[in-house]
């Protein structure tokens, strides 16, 4: 059986936030992914990073919202051919895995919000400082979350994500008074795609916890 092949794409320039090291939690990504016997390729998001979508079996955004200069690397209709590059994927029902910061990647792209199955609402959306935190999968919700426990991870806990209605939250995390969801599955549209909020940094990253629902929302995506 030939290796499934992922792409890992992280932030830069107009996807590069200054909060997350977008290169080395790629890294962490790739290696684990390798563990598990998927070829990974990283990539930074240049506009010829998302000219060969077709070839791949997996695609990883790991971006953000980052400086939008035109006279650094374009403007919004210099950039109209990576925004159809991604529509095509995702809609062809292509595996995607939207990673952590990644649900505010491609603000540029009406359409994300769709892709992604949720959106982070300026504004509202929030998360308390860093901390200690636990994750409690949603039971009977989804066959990624079957039969695993809570999760105990130093991590960031986004609060108040907008959540599509034709989205399955798998993950929840408390914070004040209320469940909130933190990963979810979108099948609507065609779509096929989990977002996971966990995964701020390295620590987060070199969670066993965390890498078990990683490894599982991957093995979803590809093998499903």
């Amino acid at each position: 059986m030939a290796t499934k092949r992922a792409l890992i794409l992280a932030g830069r320039g107009r996807y590069e936030d200054p909060w997350h090291d977008h290169a080395a939690l790629s890294h962490e990504i790739a290696l684990l992914l390798e563990e598990m016997g998927i070829g990974a390729e990283v990539r930074s998001m240049f506009r010829d990073s998302f000219t060969d979508l077709e070839e791949v079996d997996l695609l990883i955004v790991n971006g953000g919202t980052g400086r939008i200069d035109p006279d650094f690397d374009g403007d919004d209709e210099a950039w109209e051919p990576v925004r159809r590059a991604v529509d095509d994927y995702a809609f062809a029902g292509r595996p995607l895995l939207v990673h952590h910061q990644g649900i505010n990647a491609f603000l540029d792209n009406p359409r994300w919000r769709e892709i992604v199955g949720g959106r982070w609402i300026r504004g509202t959306t929030y998360h308390p400082e860093i901390s200690d935190g636990v994750w409690t999968p949603v039971a009977g919700s989804h066959p990624i979350v079957e039969g695993l426990g809570p999760l105990h991870v130093y991590d960031e806990r986004y609060t108040l994500l907008d959540v599509e209605p034709g989205s399955t939250v798998i993950l929840t995390q408390y914070e004040a008074g209320a469940d909130h969801p933190a990963a979810w599955v979108n099948t609507a549209g065609g779509v096929r795609s989990v977002y996971d909020s966990l995964g701020h940094d390295l620590s987060s990253m070199r969670n066993l916890e965390r890498r078990e629902l990683l490894r599982r929302e991957v093995r979803w995506l590809v093998e499903s």
